[in-house]
């Protein structure tokens, strides 16, 4: 199974007479992509969708968080920038259209093929790409919640990994102007 099977997108149409360079790089990437062993794409596609469907929690990816993925893909799949990009507006593209039907079907296969490691690696990324604008909104911690419920991670393990992003969560953070508290 290709990668853009995997993701849903099916075979590329046939080029048209008007296809630009850009399309070119696109089909070039996808078709590189499309040579990795079937496992570590498979993994790679559900790593980069798990990734977005935090920060698409909010309906809305920020160019913080869409760098902090790309990067994130690109260190854990071993990709070039120009791979890196694409899945993760492809991951992006399907989170955002078939998130309610697939969120926990990709988790699910993430769960069965990934490692203890890989999944308590993946629980780190959640948290990073959800900070990286700053700030973890109270949806975005119950996503990663959810989502390390699913991969089966116990709830130390999240604990410790929030911990390390505490001054990010927006749930400990004083309202402007409110009273003393934990900040």
């Amino acid at each position: 199974m290709s990668i853009r099977e995997f993701l849903g997108l099916g075979h590329p149409a046939p080029p048209s007479a008007a296809a630009t360079a850009e399309t070119a790089t696109v089909r070039k990437i996808v078709e590189s992509l499309d040579r990795l062993p079937p496992d570590q794409a498979r993994y790679l596609a559900a790593f980069a969708y798990i990734l977005s469907r935090v920060a698409s929690v909010d309906l809305e990816v920020s160019v913080a968080e869409r760098d902090e993925m790309e990067r994130l893909v690109m260190e854990h799949g071993e990709l070039g920038e120009e791979q890196a990009l694409l899945v993760v507006q492809m991951a992006k593209t399907q989170s955002l259209l078939f998130g309610a039907t697939e969120n926990f079907l990709v988790t699910r296969e993430f769960n069965r093929i990934a490692t203890r490691p890989q999944k308590l690696a993946l629980l780190r990324c959640l948290f990073s790409v959800s900070a990286a604008d700053e700030s973890i909104s109270t949806l975005e911690d119950r996503e990663v919640r959810r989502i390390a419920d699913e991969l089966q991670i116990e709830h130390r393990e999240f604990i410790a990994a929030r911990l390390a992003y505490r001054q990010h969560l927006s749930v400990l953070r004083r309202p402007p102007g409110g009273p003393p508290g934990r900040e």
